[in-house]
């Protein structure tokens, strides 16, 4: 028993020992944590970490090889491992983990030259890269990949295919998607194999939409550059001042006086009033992007986003809110909301590619929002072919109004939702959602909202 004890004591010293240092933090929001210590940009991430997001939260950690590590909303990962063999790239063996919510994974310097010992686990699925920038969504029963440039290879947990493995998993369970397969996902159930499917309204990106703030790789010599967060922002910030520059700098020219016509005596300047009219308030456009059945778009994406903020694109809806002046939430005191419109459409998924849509619609619906606690909850009935289902969420308000619920998780009748409140007349509300009815269907929605009375 003592030879035992002491054989698990120096295991757990040498372990420690070999924990080291897997990336750094550049960039936090929202509520995130690092183990049970709140994360901090400039920090530095050490292998074995748990990394965790709050309903608002976001983390970007670079990790020592200049790769990207990104925890969306609602979102629980680690860096397993991240050894780095200088001498012998090949022999480099990094793995990743993500628990539950959405995660996107850049591949650094070390994993391009070692692919062959870098692993990527979610709770039902191993994967592995082919010099790779990929998203992953996960719950415990369902993992969903996409790529958005290079390729990975996907597997459940089947067939020799084993968690505490290295490397990706090679066989008949698995699958292999690119960035060049546009529109298409690899989807992994809790012990089956993967299979490649169409985009859904769950795909990751929909599921927990991109901060517009979140890094973007730049190819070169020396790897994958991390753009700074805060130089990005500030550009948009002053591209913005830019524009209001030149709106109130441009005149209209004045007329040249009629010949031989003396010109009016000037008189002395007024003193200086401001006659500007009032800032509105920042209003909310919410909408079809793209056409579903026999429903044409109603939001022209690239235009709209010329003239509005782009908040959140879930499944076949998008969320914008319009210039004016910013939105401050009370600090405390609560509102409630009724239905004011609504759209939805189910969509049902038989596997192959196979994929049958229908609209529903959208009834009874009730959405309150509690500033002291900075909450909300709602609930609405989606009702097709005289089925009816309640729908539920609740989450997060933040200082501006933003809306985000807590993780759905593949929960039959709670819906994810990005939202928005808005001061605009007598106050109104937005949100577009996704959520999972059963085991086939899926449902992808917008709704407005109005004060109830």
């Amino acid at each position: 028993m003592r030879k035992l004890l002491a054989t698990a004591v120096l295991a757990c010293t040498v372990q420690l020992a070999q924990a080291a240092e897997a990336g750094k933090i550049i960039f936090v929001a929202g509520q995130a944590n690092v183990g049970d210590q709140g994360a901090v940009e400039g920090a530095w991430v050490q292998e074995g970490q748990l990394l965790s997001t709050g309903a608002d939260g976001f983390i970007y950690v670079k990790t020592i090889d200049n790769g990207l590590f990104i925890l969306r909303p609602q979102t629980k990962a680690r860096i397993v491992s991240y050894h780095i063999d200088n001498k012998s790239p090949a022999n480099s063996r990094i793995k990743l983990e993500l628990l539950s919510g959405v995660a996107r994974s850049k591949s650094g310097d070390a994993v391009k030259l070692a692919r062959q010992n870098f692993r990527f686990n979610t709770p039902v699925a191993a994967i592995g890269v082919r010099g790779t920038d990929f998203t992953v969504f996960t719950d415990n029963e369902t993992s969903r990949v996409a790529v958005i440039s290079g390729g990975v290879v996907v597997s459940g947990f089947v067939d020799g295919c084993r968690p505490e493995g290295s490397g990706p998993c090679e066989g008949a369970a698995s699958r292999e998607l690119s960035a060049t397969q546009r529109g298409q996902l690899v989807q992994v159930r809790r012990g089956q194999a993967a299979q490649v499917l169409q985009s859904s309204p769950l795909s990751p990106d929909q599921v927990s939409p991109p901060r517009s703030d979140e890094p973007l790789g730049k190819s070169g010599s020396g790897g994958t550059e991390i753009a700074p967060v805060a130089a990005r922002m500030e550009a948009d910030r002053n591209a913005s001042l830019n524009t209001v520059i030149e709106q109130a700098t441009a005149q209209t020219p004045t007329p040249d006086p009629p010949p031989d016509t003396a010109p009016p005596a000037t008189a002395p300047p007024p003193s200086q009033v401001d006659t500007s009219p009032p800032q509105p308030e920042r209003g909310i456009i919410w909408g079809r992007w793209q056409p579903v059945v026999e429903h044409y778009a109603q939001i022209n994406l690239s235009a709209e986003r010329k003239r509005s903020e782009l908040l959140a694109i879930n499944g076949s809806f998008a969320l914008f809110r319009t210039p004016g002046k910013e939105y401050v939430a009370p600090n405390n005191g609560s509102i409630g909301f009724a239905l004011k419109q609504g759209e939805a459409y189910i969509y049902t998924d038989y596997g192959y590619g196979n994929m049958l849509v229908a609209p529903a619609s959208l009834s009874n619906g009730a959405l309150t929002v509690d500033f002291g606690s900075r909450t909300f909850a709602t609930s609405m009935d989606l009702t097709s072919k005289g089925e009816v289902t309640a729908l539920h969420a609740q989450g997060a308000v933040t200082n501006d109004g933003r809306l985000y619920s807590d993780a759905a998780n593949g929960r039959p009748g709670y819906i994810n939702l990005q939202g928005l409140l808005s001061k605009e007349g007598a106050g109104s509300a937005a949100y577009i959602f996704d959520g999972r009815l059963d085991a086939l269907r899926t449902v992808n929605g917008g709704t407005s909202w109005q004060p109830a009375k």
